[in-house]
């Protein structure tokens, strides 16, 4: 059975979580509520599996956690425990190393499931995170996410365009000539898959763009 540590600001949760793990003959070797002074303890209990909540009281947040675990190149695995289903908390948690990810509410058989998954180096999501993600990988792309297509000239350049400033204006803005001003123009509109600069400044404010100017 495996080596635990506990992370989590509620005392209680955590009551309960050792109970549910001891019961099925894990070793729960510490916990806390403090992201900095867990860190320093995971490093010196060198547990094999760390449940880790994302909201924490002190310390930092459970994504600051993984960023200190990742940067000391401890050797304990990570199983986010979290009340948060939120896709983007999600996608973060994995990108900065955890292995499992599962929310509060699930059965004790789901925990023990992704204990096992996690304490032997493989991924594990609860049911209702892969869901989750499921849904957000099939939504449309919001148009901030395709305007990463641009180069930051392009960006530049689309800003100039949708509050109206002409090719002449805008060359003589960023010190080009009317020629390149175009050629841009018609890249990134190519890019964007917009026809024309009415389209653009629609997706332009979707974005958030002309807020910003």
């Amino acid at each position: 059975m495996s080596r635990l540590y506990l992370l989590d600001d509620h005392a209680i949760m955590r009551d309960g979580l050792r109970a549910v793990l001891q019961a099925a003959g894990h070793v729960v070797v510490g916990e806390g509520d403090d992201a900095t002074v867990c860190v320093a303890e995971i490093a010196r209990l060198q547990p094999q599996v760390v449940l880790l909540d994302l909201n924490l009281a002190k310390g930092g947040t459970g994504l600051d956690v993984l960023q200190l675990l990742r940067a000391r190149c401890l050797a304990a695995h990570v199983l986010v425990l979290t009340m948060s289903g939120e896709p983007r908390n999600v996608t973060q948690a994995l990108a900065l190393g955890a292995l499992g990810y599962v929310l509060k509410g699930s059965p004790a058989v789901e925990l023990l499931r992704a204990v096992e998954a996690v304490a032997a180096g493989r991924g594990h999501l609860g049911p209702g995170v892969s869901q989750l993600l499921v849904r957000h990988l099939a939504r449309p792309a919001p148009e901030e996410d395709m305007l990463a297509v641009l180069s930051v000239r392009e960006r530049q350049i689309m800003r100039l365009v949708v509050q109206g400033d002409t090719s002449a204006a805008i060359a003589s803005r960023l010190h080009l000539s009317p020629k390149t001003v175009d050629t841009y123009r018609s890249r990134l509109m190519a890019k964007l898959g917009v026809a024309d600069v009415v389209a653009l400044v629609r997706m332009a404010v979707r974005a958030g763009l002309v807020d910003d100017m």
